[in-house]
């Protein structure tokens, strides 16, 4: 294979404009499109209505004396951005590749859904040391404010949290997961400073109040925590839910007809949605030709793996890498079929 010929299939890759038929992708790109547009509106709709109840609530705290409405206005402060940031990824994904980000836009959600669980944990943290000071200098609440402030706070976050599960972005897209993570671990908050409200004005046993933030503060701890996790680990480029490097291996070697062994496998992902896979394959004397065994290892992949994206280079003997670390001019195909490689 010639420098030009390689260098090609590698600017393909990257790019991933290659090896549909026109009107696929345009089929493709439409229902993308049409589903990120509904997308948008109900994240839109959302932020507004949560940015709106934050501030309410943020009075609302600040005139009853309630740390557990403070600390819900706190995470609502979360919610808000974190639907603000879903929001904008959807519009930034939109944007084309380029040689700069030959990937394009789409892991921008995933720095979100990251930034967003990091700043859960400061959340938490501050309302765990704003409860213990409370705890030392207990500090009268107006139950009755409280009350209906929290009774809001219910229906409001309800409400975006039935817009957003009223798509299938919030099982598909992890940055509207997070936020709707957010916005959960905001309703259980706001039925904590409800529950709260009622001790309060029933018993006027003011702990109830820190004690109860110190609970929303470890259900946003708990949603911080699986956010990050999911998040961090597409970043740290781990290989994609359900699929083991060792057991992609071997399906392969035994489901494709003339392929001896799989090695080099790394597998990855741009975002929970966009699976990838480099692999090379070695292949007997007697195969058939390395197009037609391209083909169906992708298709297998595509099946049984769910990965609709794959580079693949076929070797026979000998890794081709070897040749490379002896010498061999990069790009140049091996004699004898050594080192050829596919990336469509």
């Amino acid at each position: 294979m010639s420098d030009h010929s390689h260098s090609h299939g590698a600017h393909d890759h990257h790019g991933e404009e290659h090896g549909h038929a026109p009107g696929h992708s345009h089929d493709h790109s439409h229902s993308h499109s049409h589903g990120a547009g509904a997308g948008e509106l109900r994240l839109a709709f959302a932020a507004v209505l949560t940015g709106l109840f934050m501030l309410a609530e943020m009075v609302g705290g600040y005139v009853s004396g309630s740390l557990a409405l403070i600390a819900d206005a706190g995470h609502m402060l979360t919610d808000f951005a974190s639907l603000a940031l879903a929001w904008y990824g959807f519009r930034l994904a939109r944007r084309p590749a380029d040689w700069r980000r030959t990937y394009g836009y789409d892991r921008f959600s995933i720095l979100a859904a990251f930034t967003n669980g990091i700043a859960l944990f400061v959340i938490a943290a501050w309302i765990v040391v704003e409860a213990w000071h409370r705890l030392s200098e207990p500090s009268n609440v107006i139950g009755g404010i409280m009350l209906w402030v929290a009774l809001a706070g219910l229906a409001v976050n309800i409400g975006v949290f039935y817009v957003l599960h009223s798509g299938g972005d919030a099982h598909t897209n992890l940055n509207v997961r997070a936020a709707a993570l957010h916005v959960l671990g905001d309703l259980l908050g706001s039925v904590a400073a409800l529950v709260a409200a009622i001790v309060i004005m029933t018993t006027g046993w003011m702990p109830i109040d820190p004690l109860l933030s110190v609970l929303v503060a470890l259900i946003i701890l708990r949603s911080a925590w699986r956010v990050v996790a999911e998040s961090g680990h597409i970043l740290l480029e781990g290989a994609p839910a359900g699929v083991d490097s060792r057991a992609l291996a071997a399906d392969l070697v035994g489901q494709v007809p003339g392929v001896t062994d799989i090695h080099h496998v790394h597998a990855w992902s741009i975002n929970e949605e966009r699976p990838m896979v480099t692999l090379h394959a070695r292949i007997d004397d007697s195969a058939t030709a390395p197009e037609v065994i391209t083909a169906a290892i992708k298709n297998r992949l595509k099946e049984r793996f769910k990965i609709a994206h794959a580079t693949i280079e076929i070797e026979r003997e000998t890794c081709a890498d070897d040749h490379a670390a002896q010498g061999s001019p990069a790009g140049h195909a091996v004699p004898g079929g050594r080192g050829r490689s596919s990336d469509c």
